[in-house]
């Protein structure tokens, strides 16, 4: 049996809609929005399947106007970013669109049926351009493939950016691969763990019966017939924490995750904001340490957003305000709360500080920490990572059904892959956006981690 790993009775990606925002390169033609006053964006030009405005390096400028009864949307700072239509049909932004929809349908579904609004967002415009300029140097819109990537800033949940290479339309969540191991790390460290701990793994893992492994309503989910295998092979070693992280080692992390726990390792997923792209229950299987959740960028930038603000989870924000067209405010408040040790947080940061830094990315010049992530077979591929003040995931896969048509022997944006990889191009992507996104503003650093604690080796020391 070959590839990385294999899952047995794992149901195929779920479908799920990326987010896209395309915003104007420069701030022609835009108007700030006074209190009070309805403005629409008129002569925009809607982004099509497969020929966005910015994708192609052209954005629409939209020209506004006092319209009575129109809604309309806007950038951080209140300037104009369309009209809010509808049914988003004719959108210039029909994922921004969308995902302002589904957040007003849950705040208050009497919202959608009101004229005369107007929406401020999160969205800020340096970022956006970042991130749509490093999508679109590696990914092509008329590639089969397309790259989606989300900025939030941490402790805030303020989602600043929105990029795709093109409109993905119905398009799937992909699987995050092994950008989910951090939140079994932090369940690890959090449970007493160090950063030398380690064991002795080969290259195949299999259960070695049912209890190995339980869920959260404490059955037994065991996979005797489940052979995980790592994506290089290394032979019988120790591994740590450390080296177990720096190499994604997918052997190493279903051992740790069956003495720390599948249950412990599916809420850390959740207090630190991981959630499945359908937004059913997770699938609580003995492979989730490695991935098989499929997920969005929003929530995946968000879980490590919340490693960023040491361990205080934000819920993902786009609506700062509406206000209708009587002049009628309401204000939609970030919701926080502590949901980790900030020593553990920190003590995951060390970690993936060194992943980035000892990886072929480098880093971006600036105290930061990521993951790559890789799916079952090169089907998806991920980039997750953040600064103190920014975090930001990439995804990439095949909306065409990333089980039938894996990243193996591929053309994307114009190059050549044998097989893609987390530090290919999503990891590209999000070096690109990071560095830009990061250029003239003011350093910060991350908290080192307490060696005292963490340091050494205590538990699952080698003999």
């Amino acid at each position: 049996m070959k590839g990385i790993l294999v899952f047995l009775g794992i149901a195929a990606v779920g479908a799920f809609a990326a987010v896209l925002l395309l915003l104007r390169p420069d701030g022609a033609g835009e108007q700030p929005v006074a209190a009070g006053a309805t403005v629409a964006a008129s002569g925009a030009t809607p982004a099509t399947s497969g020929a966005t405005p910015a994708a192609s390096g052209a954005t629409p400028a939209a020209s506004a106007s006092t319209v009575a009864g129109e809604s309309v949307l806007l950038d951080a700072e209140g300037v104009v970013i369309e009209e809010l239509s509808g049914d988003c049909a004719d959108s210039g932004y029909p994922y921004l669109c969308r995902y302002v929809r589904q957040r007003l349908l849950a705040e208050d579904p009497r919202l959608l049926a009101r004229d005369g609004l107007t929406i401020r967002t999160t969205i800020d415009r340096r970022l956006q351009r970042a991130a749509q300029r490093a999508v679109d140097a590696h990914v092509h819109r008329e590639d089969a493939q397309i790259a989606t990537q989300v900025m939030i800033a941490p402790g805030e949940g303020a989602i600043r950016a929105m990029a795709a290479s093109r409109d993905p339309a119905d398009g799937p969540g992909f699987q995050q691969g092994t950008t989910a191991m951090p939140y079994t790390l932090a369940a690890a460290l959090a449970a007493g763990f160090r950063f030398d701990d380690g064991f002795h793994v080969g290259d195949e893992y299999r259960a070695q019966g049912l209890s190995r492994f339980k869920d959260c309503a404490g059955n037994a989910v065991g996979d005797t017939h489940v052979a995980v295998h790592n994506r290089k092979k290394g032979g019988d070693r120790l591994v740590t924490l450390r080296s177990g992280t720096r190499d994604a080692v997918n052997t190493f992390y279903m051992k740790l995750e069956e003495q720390v726990g599948l249950c412990e390792t599916v809420k850390m997923a959740q207090r630190l904001g991981l959630r499945s792209a359908d937004g059913k229950p997770f699938r609580e299987f003995e492979t989730f340490t490695i991935g098989i959740t499929e997920a969005d960028p929003v929530s995946v930038a968000n879980s490590y957003a919340s490693l960023a603000a040491r361990g205080r989870f934000c819920e993902p924000r786009v609506i700062t305000e509406i206000r209708d067209g009587s002049g009628v405010l309401r204000t939609f408040p970030s919701h926080c709360a502590q949901v980790l040790d900030p020593a553990v947080a920190d003590a995951v940061t060390a970690v993936l500080s060194d992943v980035l830094a000892k990886s072929t990315l480098k880093g971006i010049g600036r105290d930061a920490a990521g993951m790559p992530g890789e799916g079952d077979a090169h089907r998806t591929a991920w980039y997750a990572g953040y600064t103190p003040d920014l975090a930001s995931a990439v995804s990439l896969g095949d909306t065409r059904g990333a089980l039938r048509h894996p990243m193996i022997d591929v053309t994307i944006g114009g190059r050549h892959y044998a097989r893609v990889g987390g530090t290919s191009i999503p990891g590209l992507i999000w070096k690109k956006a990071m560095t830009e996104a990061v250029r003239g503003t003011q350093e910060s650093r991350f908290t080192p981690p307490d060696t005292g604690r963490f340091g050494g080796c205590h538990n699952a020391c080698p003999n």
